[in-house]
């Protein structure tokens, strides 16, 4: 019963199949093997991008890094929400490969509104060489709190961020589980958008660590290597990661692991609903925000059931005072783990 994240499950049977073929014989390193070539080709057909850059790493937070700083200045900033993954769980990354640039957090919730991007852009760049500069625009996607931008949310995010004449970054690290939930398309929710630059994420969904960055732009392609080389994330032995997305790719996995992950959590969540428990966020992918009794969570962790994040103390005088808890499905957790783990509500 393990809900603490999807980047916890195991890699894909047929990703780690495409690893071992990979692993026979001979090929040129740092990006220049032949898998990378159809691992190319098939990012652009499914972004419908035939000119777009592809490149591969082993983190997003390099993926997220690297990519932003493409188009960041150090004297920027870049906006984003407040709980937005480049700002809590990156340890200034971004910053750091930015040399030195910094984020603006839209005041809001979990997902940014167009009105409070727009203020947050008319504030900076408002005191000459005194203040940080506008620069990027970087969008969650799955949210941290497990919420979706619809295709309208990201078009009227997308128009604010061009009427600025400013480029936009789609943390895609969960990417698949998104697509699914809105049944779109991945150019849909890119470019067409809008969309510069996407992570486009493999390790939560059944890689063993690889994503992609794919620039809508080429011209950014050159300077993206130069960031990835000086930034220690080229790697010598590449096909492997070239494998994985291959592996990942074929026969459209990528779609069939974040359906399975999106289908637990929707059962999940249906039976913690069924339960009593309160949700802090609708569910909407593969992540729930949910509130249940301390004493159900003291039985969680009775039974070993206790690899999932929560909020509070364990022990304490009331047993019906709600804590809250994040859960996340990956896509190899079975349906018997998710009914044992319900049961300890009983």
């Amino acid at each position: 019963m393990f809900l603490a994240s999807d980047n916890a499950g195991p890699a894909h049977p047929q990703v780690m199949q495409h690893v071992l073929a990979a692993n026979d014989g001979y090929a040129m390193p740092y990006g220049a093997d032949d898998i990378m070539d159809s691992v190319t080709h098939k990012l652009r057909d499914i972004f419908k991008a035939p000119e777009a850059a592809v490149y591969l790493v082993a983190t997003g937070t390099a993926a997220n890094a690297l990519a932003l700083g493409c188009y960041t200045q150090p004297w920027q900033t870049v906006f984003c929400s407040p709980v937005a993954h480049i700002h809590e769980d990156e340890c200034n990354a971004p910053e750091f490969y930015a040399s030195g640039a910094k984020l603006t957090l839209v005041p809001g919730a979990d997902k940014m509104t167009p009105d409070a991007l727009r203020r947050a852009i008319e504030q900076e760049n408002t005191r000459g060489v005194h203040g940080p500069q506008r620069g990027p625009i970087s969008i969650t996607q799955v949210t941290e709190r497990g919420s979706l931008y619809t295709l309208q949310d990201l078009r009227a995010l997308t128009a604010v961020a061009k009427d600025f004449g400013l480029p936009v970054h789609l943390d895609g690290a969960r990417f698949a589980n998104a697509m699914v939930a809105l049944d779109c398309s991945a150019a849909e929710m890119t470019w067409q958008a809008g969309v510069d630059v996407v992570s486009f994420g493999g390790t939560k969904n059944g890689c063993m660590g690889v994503e992609a960055v794919v620039f809508f732009d080429p011209e950014k392609a050159w300077e993206f290597e130069l960031r990835r080389k000086r930034g220690a994330h080229l790697f010598s032995k590449h096909r492997y990661l070239s494998a994985q997305m291959q592996g990942y790719l074929e026969d459209d996995l990528w779609l069939a692991c974040a359906r399975q992950a999106n289908t637990k959590a929707a059962r999940l969540a249906d039976g913690l609903k069924a339960r009593g428990a309160d949700f802090l966020h609708a569910p909407q992918a593969n992540m729930i925000f949910a509130s249940f009794p301390r004493a159900v969570h003291q039985r969680l962790h009775a039974a070993g059931a206790k690899y999932y994040i929560w909020e509070g103390a364990l022990e304490g005088t009331d047993p019906e005072e709600m804590l809250a808890a994040r859960l996340v499905c990956d896509w190899s957790i079975s349906e018997q783990q998710l009914d044992l783990f319900l049961s300890h509500f009983q």
